[in-house]
Order: structure tokens, then sequence, then C-alpha cells
């Protein structure tokens, strides 16, 4: 019998507080595939400074799972329970993973073009992995890239997207 017709989904999971890197370890344990973005911040303390990396959404995994790994899932105990929707897990769309995978990576440009980019317009990816996915265009930086912001899961990130990727909608 082939496996082509089960599906996963990614969902986001909330964590117990300063408990991420403690649930991705642990769902690492249960062979469940997940995704913990971090991101480095220069820490200041009264005697030094040191760069760390914590997670880029406070107390949010993300699991990337079939139907039936639901409740394995929550068997973690360092994760509370998914982000619902009237009582319903909520799926994420891959392109918002890849956005934020994106948004770590911080991918360079290809080309500049000539189009007329204006603070407020939404504009659409039309190439490369986060083809499809919308956003808001916030800022123009020079002439390689614009800053759009994207909302996942009911946090807005900002990424630097090359010009030559985008187009304006409306």
């Amino acid at each position: 019998m082939a496996d082509n017709h089960i599906k996963k989904s990614w969902y986001a999971v909330y964590a117990r507080s300063r408990a991420e890197k403690k649930a991705a370890l642990e769902l690492q344990y249960q062979n469940i595939e997940h995704y913990l973005p971090l991101i480095k911040r220069l820490k200041q303390w009264s005697d030094r400074k040191k760069w760390v990396e914590e997670p880029l959404f406070r107390s949010y995994v993300f699991v990337h799972i079939e139907q039936k790994d639901y409740y394995k899932v929550l068997q973690n105990p360092h994760l509370v329970r998914y982000i619902t929707f009237e009582g319903k897990a909520v799926p994420i769309p891959v392109q918002q993973i890849d956005a934020i995978r994106y948004f770590l990576e911080e991918i360079e440009p290809e080309e500049p073009d000539n189009i007329e980019w204006i603070k407020g317009k939404s504009v659409e990816v039309i190439s490369g992995e986060l083809t499809g996915l919308t956003g808001e265009l916030i800022e123009v930086n020079g002439k390689h890239k614009v800053r759009v912001q994207i909302d996942v899961i009911g946090k807005s990130i900002s990424i630097y997207i090359p010009k030559n990727k985008l187009r304006v909608l409306g």
C-alpha cells in the first residue's frame, strides 16, 4: 500500500516559557519533523556582552506532521498546546515557513528592475521558494531590495526580498 495519500502539514505549538530548545530536542528524539527558527542577538549583562541564539518567536515551535501524530506531539513535556482557531489546530501554509527560513538566511538579490515601488502597496512573490506569498511593502532599500511585512501565526516579520522576485498587486 502506497503512502502517497498521507499529507503532512505545518502547525505552531505553544511551548512552556523558555523551553523552546528543550521542546525541539525532545521532538528530535521522537523523530518528529520540526522547525525552531533561531536568531542571534547580542545580550548585555552587567559584566559582559555575549551573542546568544534565541527563538525568533518566543514560546513557539513548528511541527510538520501527519494527522496521526497530532497527540504524539503533545506528549512532549515542554509543549502545551497547538495554536488553534475555533478549537482546531490551524495548519500553516508551507510558504510562511519558507518565508521565515528566507528571512533568517538573508538571500541576496539577483538583479534590480525599473518598477516604481510605493510603500503600503500589496506585493506578491513571483519566483523562488516563496512564490505565492503576499505581504505589504513597508520600505524600499536601495536599488535591489524592498522590505515586505508578512503575517505568520498572528505575528509579523519583515523580510528583504529582491525586487525582481516581486510584483505589485492591484
